[in-house]
């Protein structure tokens, strides 16, 4: 993965037109990065395969959430994780080896107690064209019991912030 930025790209959630309609999956971005396809990350079909963007999801997850105060040692420190629960996922299109991706995500809710929500959007750089969304949906649980749990107030400040600094009202 090649260096993360951390800013609005007019290319990624702001209407971007995908088969012939206008896409809008948030117009709110909080980090993307740019990924690069490999032959490892494409399936006997020769495109990529869905374990990649998710694993590609996965990984600017983190990258988004570390800043804000919730790194792996939080996690450890507190004893307690966000554990995906759920992922809902539209392919529109398809990737190949050597093509550059943007992964892009956001926080789009916390309750503040127990979950939380994050969306994505893969975008293909050259065409602008959405490949993929998603949605995951997390709940807190106990490191050492894997049982739901009370989120830490650190996991409910380091969700606020980032709500709050990343998805700004739209004007």
């Amino acid at each position: 993965i090649l260096p993360r930025r951390v800013h609005r790209d007019r290319r990624l959630g702001r209407g971007i037109a995908v088969d012939g309609r206008r896409e809008d999956f948030g117009a709110r971005i909080a980090l993307y990065e740019k990924v690069p396809v490999v032959a490892a990350d494409t399936d006997r079909l020769g495109h990529t395969n869905n374990t990649a963007y998710l694993r590609w999801m996965e990984e600017a997850s983190w990258a988004h959430i570390e800043p804000v105060g919730m790194s792996w040692g939080v996690h450890e420190q507190t004893g307690k994780a966000m554990a995906s629960w759920r992922t809902d996922s539209d392919y529109l299109g398809s990737s190949h080896a050597g093509d550059e991706l943007l992964v892009a995500t956001w926080i789009t809710a916390c309750d503040g107690r127990l979950t939380s929500r994050r969306a994505f959007q893969i975008v293909h750089e050259a065409s602008g064209r959405t490949l993929a969304r998603a949605e995951c949906r997390y709940a807190c649980i106990d490191l050492c019991t894997g049982r739901a749990s009370r989120m830490p107030e650190a996991f409910v400040t380091a969700h606020r912030q980032a709500i709050a600094a990343w998805n700004p009202v739209p004007s």
